[in-house]
């Protein structure tokens, strides 16, 4: 199929596809789940290729892959593990069983759990040793912190509870930052570790604890934990209520939809976080459910290899004209690039094709000013993925909003169009003539022909941003289907993390640098030298 859709490629690429967006073609190749739509008629994806697509999607077997996810089956198969973020926002689903045992129970009694925690926090009965809690501070990393941190900043206009900030990075700036602008007496910690060991998590959560202790005479009774590890946490001093835990077959970066989702409930409320998991179960039922030529999921996927794995673009830019959505880029970069990010097949062999792209990009319209030149004019094609509201949250500036809109619209018009050389000509023959004029003349040439998706909805509330996220979540797990990978391991965070423990005492001066390699060990001599 891969031939296949090569050889269809080869003879298509040089068409100018704007030459086939008519109205006809622009009802055709969009779909709608709900309020959302996905517009992909700026491709060169025609019928052909979308049926050919589609092939390659009954050939891999994403139908039975998907029904095995969502019934608990093992998928995970390097790690043996369900695949089932899908079952904590099921709120109002049937049973969902793993090895013969209905989970829904304990994800709804945890839910339950953590409603009362976060009402407890925010109406004021579950005070600091100064009072009523004013600022929740998140302590994680990847998985236990890009998600609630993009969604937290996603949903401000619905914030009602306490301030939240996040902390991940084991740089002491960060959690310096950020603990120096609360009251310890009045701060609620929460610490996101799924085992609680995790290095640079513990790093920040002992600081934070050091921090608060200098004030306040049991630090441990302001502090929450998202861990399995209750040992662990008890001896930390946090007491068991304040303890949310989550399954394995959770994978990190899928889990916000659970107990990591706990300083979003803090910030926004239960029934806006309600909403929020109502929003994705819909999307699940949506891919569920709809057919391949309306599904929002597979028809994103389908673009995302049509552009990757047939046309060779290494990368993907992610443009949300939503400034809300500032930090989605970010969180699709751990979504999309550790879990498809792999070079081995299931059986592991190697895989007969790239695997996942570069996923990057920045709120438009900011990227406008920044790097949208290279996306126009540079030699290499970057399809670009637009996110836009119908409206924004500031009524009184809807004038505002329809400016960035008609941005968002005309970069996609841009990017397909582009602007020939004889128009380039026109725009500055009254500037320039002879051989002036064609130098400057190419400089304003647009080749076009660049690809583009476009995902609008009517505004960004809770329920839309479930559908956004689930709408992503399952595209990678359709990808990673049809290249054949696991989407829910992440080996190659592994050896990073094991050198780093190894190197911790040579960088303190405590073991010999003689084993490292000379660059290595130069540079920890650098770092000494210098005050490490």
């Amino acid at each position: 199929m891969w031939d296949k859709l090569r050889a269809h490629y080869e003879q298509v690429s040089e068409r100018r596809f704007e030459t086939l967006v008519d109205a006809e073609r622009a009802a055709g190749f969009s779909a709608q789940a709900g309020d959302m739509l996905l517009d992909y008629a700026k491709t060169n994806i025609d019928a052909t290729a979308r049926g050919l697509l589609f092939d390659l999607l009954e050939q891999t077997g994403v139908a039975a892959k998907r029904d095995a996810m969502f019934a608990g089956a093992p998928i995970n198969e390097t790690e043996g593990r369900a695949v089932l973020h899908t079952a904590l926002r099921n709120v109002d689903g049937g049973p969902v069983e793993v090895d013969g045992v209905d989970v829904m129970p304990a994800v709804l009694e945890t839910l339950a759990r953590m409603e009362n925690f976060a009402n407890d926090v925010r109406d004021g009965r579950f005070v600091g040793q100064g009072g009523k809690i004013t600022d929740v501070v998140n302590i994680g990393i990847g998985g236990s912190d890009l998600g609630p941190a993009m969604a937290v900043k996603a949903l401000a206009p619905y914030h009602d509870g306490p301030r939240c900030h996040f902390v991940s990075n084991v740089d002491p700036a960060d959690v310096a930052t950020v603990l120096r602008a609360c009251d310890p007496t009045k701060t609620l910690i929460i610490v996101a570790s799924k085992t609680f060991t995790t290095i640079e998590t513990m790093t920040n959560a002992r600081t934070a604890q050091a921090w608060m202790s200098q004030t306040v005479s049991d630090a441990g009774a302001q502090f929450a934990a998202l861990s399995t590890a209750e040992d662990k946490t008890a001896d930390f001093g946090i007491d068991p209520s304040c303890v949310f835990g989550f399954e394995d077959w959770v994978g990190g970066r899928y889990s916000m939809w659970g107990p990591i989702g706990l300083s979003l409930m803090m910030a926004i409320g239960v029934d806006a976080f309600r909403a929020f998991l109502r929003g994705a179960q819909a999307m699940d039922v949506h891919f569920k459910t709809a057919d391949w030529s309306e599904n929002l999921p597979a028809l994103l996927a389908l673009t995302g290899i049509w552009h990757n794995q047939i046309c060779g673009y290494a990368t993907r830019a992610v443009l949300p004209y939503d400034n809300l959505l500032s930090r989605l880029p970010a969180y699709l970069q751990q979504l999309e690039m550790e879990s498809n990010g792999k070079g081995v097949s299931m059986d592991g062999t190697d895989l007969p094709v790239h695997s996942g792209p570069v996923v990057w990009g920045e709120p438009g319209t900011n990227g406008q000013h920044a790097f949208y030149q290279l996306i126009h004019q540079g030699t290499r094609v970057v399809p670009c993925e637009f996110l836009v509201a119908a409206r924004g949250h500031e009524d009184d500036l809807h004038h505002q909003h329809q400016l960035l809109a008609a941005n968002c619209l005309a970069q996609s018009e841009a990017l397909m169009r582009g602007r020939s050389l004889d128009e380039a000509r026109a725009k500055v023959a009254d500037k320039f003539e002879g051989a002036e004029l064609e130098r400057q003349a190419r400089h304003r040439v647009f080749a076009g022909n660049r690809p583009s998706v476009t995902i609008a909805y009517p505004q960004l509330d809770p329920f839309t941003l479930g559908q956004i996220i689930a709408l992503y979540e399952h595209r990678v797990f359709v990808e990673g289907v049809v290249l054949g990978i696991n989407s829910y391991d992440q080996w190659g965070v592994e050896l990073g993390k094991e050198l780093a423990t190894k190197l911790q005492p040579v960088v303190e001066g405590t073991q010999s640098a003689d084993d490292k390699d000379g660059s290595t060990a130069a540079l920890v001599g650098f770092l000494q030298k210098n005050g490490v």
